[in-house]
């Protein structure tokens, strides 16, 4: 059954035949069986699920923890962080791009978790009740499955909302990031 919110498309890159704007369709591979350190029979999220990055990668290729923070890039991660929202993983994306300058180039990837995953601390339970972002983390790595080419993209107005908030958060003990 289609789902009408399904509106982002998969570009594969494993090959010269990369399949363009083919609609993703619900993931059915093997993270729908990982959970949070519990049984099986209660995953948190079946997916798909997506990473926001300015890592340019391949089919296949790893994402891993220990790599320096996008917000606070002092602070190497003990997690990778991800989404079940493509649009989640689209602002993730941009605003790494936007604290990486340079012109770096916001990607979003569709992901699959190689092992147990958590909700992640840092918004679950935080202005809302359960985690609405559905963002997770896990300390194992996420294999790419494909790259999305389209999310809502940021406005001018929104980019420039990110940057005041960024600041101001980067500035204070609020970005604290729950390692």
């Amino acid at each position: 059954m289609h789902d009408p919110q399904t509106r982002f498309h998969l570009q594969d890159k494993a090959g010269s035949g990369a399949c363009g704007k083919a609609p993703v369709v619900p993931h059915t591979g093997p993270s729908h069986q990982y959970g949070r350190r519990i049984p099986v029979s209660k995953s948190l999220d079946e997916g798909p699920f997506f990473h926001g990055t300015v890592a340019d990668m391949s089919v296949g290729q790893l994402l891993v923890a220990g790599r320096p923070s996008n917000y606070r890039p002092e602070i190497v991660m003990n997690h990778i962080y991800f989404t079940a929202l493509v649009d989640g993983a689209g602002l993730a994306a941009e605003i790494a791009a936007e604290l990486a300058g340079g012109g770096a180039v916001p990607r979003v990837y569709q992901v699959e978790p190689t092992g147990v995953f958590e909700n992640d601390p840092n918004v679950t339970d935080k202005k809302f009740p359960g985690n609405p972002t559905r963002s997770y983390r896990s300390s194992n790595p996420l294999r790419i499955v494909g790259e999305i080419t389209e999310w809502t993209r940021l406005t001018p107005e929104q980019l420039q909302t990110w940057r005041k908030r960024l600041s101001a958060l980067l500035s204070s003990d609020r970005g604290a990031i729950i390692n």
